[in-house]
């Protein structure tokens, strides 16, 4: 999330000067590249791991800043959700044995995290978004508690409003209101970096845009959110919809949000990046770090460009322009932030050296590749990947329609192997990391496919929260194995054991495709409504989805009881003259054991689960039997061990 020591931007003041400082900046770097201060003769790549903190029960663990305190000094920072973490690995030279020295300081950093988290009762999971993350976990309550994180999320809020619509489409359909940009912290990914020189900026850049979407297409894992089966890579609708600062208007007025894709080739040099973002793209955050860049420069010392850099930070780019120093010496990064975390660290190094055999070969087969490929054909292959991974249907150079695995397996995969030949990278490594590649497309097992098979198979059997639980438990068992995701077995309920009833809470077990009546309905409705649907209670809501009454088959079938045995007295026709009118309710946060003590205490069968007085789910005597009986299983299993 960038700089420490940032501010929000509260007056007009204090933006027009922080955009003085961000234009000062953008001409100093100007000024840097006419002269030829940049690094060059060398190349280095990088990378960051998000990991995502998760509990016994396989939900999120909210408890980054004692995890935090434990590692002690280190490459970690936090992240905008109390349930992530990040790692920053040193810069290596690419060249030779770089990418399974990667993988080594990445795996050993990950098991070190991992061994400090066990100690707080917990473990970690690398993956796009916890298939097990609740609306719960999104509140603001869960923001790390860092300046910079609240200071965007202001931001944001003030430009956007606090309450907007979050829609998703996929094999479900997500539709869901949400006050709080918090929503962006579910999102986990692993991003690359790659240092190029200025005078090459212009066409990596743009190889960079062209290969997002093929190698997107073989790396998705986030087919969840809440529960439903959205996109392969679920992320990029998540993010680009979780920190959009756009409001509806009634006119076609063109505008981007700032997460993006971008809007065309790039043409002259990394300066038009900057200078679109700076037109686009309002400011955010402002700094009271200030450094004298002009006399810098007088005395050869390269700045650090804080103003710009802030700018650029609260610009979503998925290859994003980065400007840094090392060894006193400034240079220019490009950073793929289009994966995810996971499904292991191997599968992240095979990504890694798949996109950069790409970057550094991709020009010896397409000089120019803005001459191949309409840039809203590039941008639209992205997007197609970003839902269907492997089933997508690409739209190539020369107009050519390819299968992704085709695409892959038949083009790029060569070339990718040729470029990391040129850049002497050493053979066994090129050869271990493209086999998980090829392997894993050749079986179309991308972790968001396992991930959705494993689902189908459990759902059968057992509700959403077991199937999404024993998901996240298979997910964070292979990773400790360390198998590429493509050897993955399906997940099994076996493996999901029981945690503590009383930290479970009612939205995990709720029923929430409900089948709800008027209080003006017939009886004879809500009757056939119990039949066809297999349902005992029928919640009563108003126009505006407020529960206002509950039915139960007991009390209709007592009204038809009283017909039938001849009583004329009863001229019952709607719902209004026998619902319960106010009934017990329930939180969606609150836990199993509350839910069931009410239920105990007030001798019911069914509580609604209500939030802000609006119906979002049911509970009733036949979820807890699913609790009940997964709880026995348990136990006789730790018995039986």
């Amino acid at each position: 999330m960038g700089e420490e020591r940032v501010k929000l931007a509260k007056s007009n003041e204090e933006v027009q000067n922080f955009m003085k400082r961000v234009l000062r900046d953008l001409r100093a770097l100007q000024k840097m590249l006419d002269e030829e201060w940049f690094e060059t003769g060398i190349t280095r790549i990088g990378a960051e791991q998000e990991l995502c903190l998760i509990d016994q029960n396989a939900k999120p663990m909210t408890k980054a800043m004692e995890v935090m305190e434990a590692l002690g000094d280190g490459n970690y920072t936090t992240e905008l959700a109390l349930f992530n973490l990040e790692i920053n690995l040193e810069p290596l030279e690419f060249t030779g044995n770089c990418l399974s020295v990667m993988e080594q300081n990445l795996q050993n950093e990950v098991e070190y995290v991992r061994e400090k988290v066990a100690e707080l009762g917990g473990d970690i999971l690398l993956t796009g978004i916890i298939p097990t993350v609740r609306k719960s976990d999104v509140e603001i309550e869960n923001l790390t508690p860092i300046p910079r994180y609240k200071a965007l999320c202001d931001a944001i809020d003030n430009l956007r409003g606090k309450e907007y619509e979050l829609r998703i489409q996929g094999m479900d359909e997500l539709l869901m209101k949400f006050d709080t940009p918090l929503l962006e912290g579910c999102n986990t990914g692993y991003q690359v970096h790659l240092q190029v020189t200025p005078d090459e900026f212009v066409s990596k850049y743009n190889v960079a845009q062209a290969i997002s979407a093929p190698v997107l297409a073989s790396a998705v894992n986030s087919p969840f959110l809440f529960g439903k089966r959205l996109w392969a890579e679920t992320r990029i609708a998540l993010f680009h919809q979780s920190v959009d600062t756009r409001s509806v208007g009634d006119h076609l007025r063109d505008s981007s949000p700032r997460v993006t894709f971008g809007n065309g080739w790039l043409k002259n040099s990394i300066l038009d990046i900057y200078k679109e973002d700076i037109s686009r793209y309002r400011v955010l955050l402002s700094s009271d770090v200030v450094e004298d860049v002009e006399e810098m420069m007088k005395s050869g010392k390269a700045p650090s460009l804080n103003a710009l850099q802030i700018h650029n930070g609260t610009v979503y780019r998925w290859n994003r322009p980065c400007y840094g120093v090392g060894g006193g010496k400034p240079h220019l990064r490009i950073e793929n932030r289009v994966f995810p975390s996971g499904p292991t660290v191997v599968d992240e190094m095979a990504n890694t050296a798949f996109w950069l055999g790409l970057m550094n070969g991709f020009e010896d087969t397409y000089p120019d590749i803005t001459k191949e490929l309409d840039f809203d054909e590039a941008k639209m292959n992205f997007f197609a990947a970003s839902k269907l991974g492997m089933d997508t249907k690409f739209v190539w150079t020369n107009d050519r329609k390819t299968s992704a695995k085709n695409l892959i397996l038949e083009e790029l995969l060569p070339i990718a192997r040729a470029g990391l030949g040129k850049a002497d990278i050493n053979t066994s490594d090129i050869d271990t990391y493209l086999s998980v590649i090829e392997e894993r497309v050749q079986k179309a097992q991308t972790g968001s496919y396992w991930a959705v098979k494993s689902y189908g198979t459990l759902i059968k059997d057992s509700n959403r929260e077991q199937t999404l639980s024993a998901i996240t438990k298979s997910m964070i068992k292979n990773q400790k194995k360390g198998e590429p995701v493509h050897r993955w077995g399906l997940a099994k309920i076996e493996e999901l054991g029981f945690g503590k009833p009383s930290s479970l809470l009612v939205e995990e077990f709720m029923t929430t495709d409900l089948f709800t009546a008027r209080k003006d309905d017939l009886i004879e409705f809500a009757a056939n409504l119990m039949d066809w649907r297999k349902i005992r209670y029928v919640p009563i809501e108003d126009d505006n989805k407020h529960l206002i009454g509950l039915v139960s088959m007991r009390m209709v079938t007592r009204e038809y009881s009283k017909i039938l045995s001849g009583d004329n007295s009863v001229q019952i026709n709607t719902l209004e003259e026998i619902m319960i009118s106010n009934p017990v309710t329930v939180h969606p946060e609150a836990s199993i054991m509350e839910a069931m003590k009410l239920m105990q205490e007030k001798e019911i069968g069914c509580l609604p689960v209500v939030k802000n007085s609006r119906l979002v789910g049911i509970i009733t005597e036949g979820n807890f039997m699913n609790i009940t009986r997964r709880l026995l299983k348990a136990l006789a299993e730790e018995k039986d061990g």
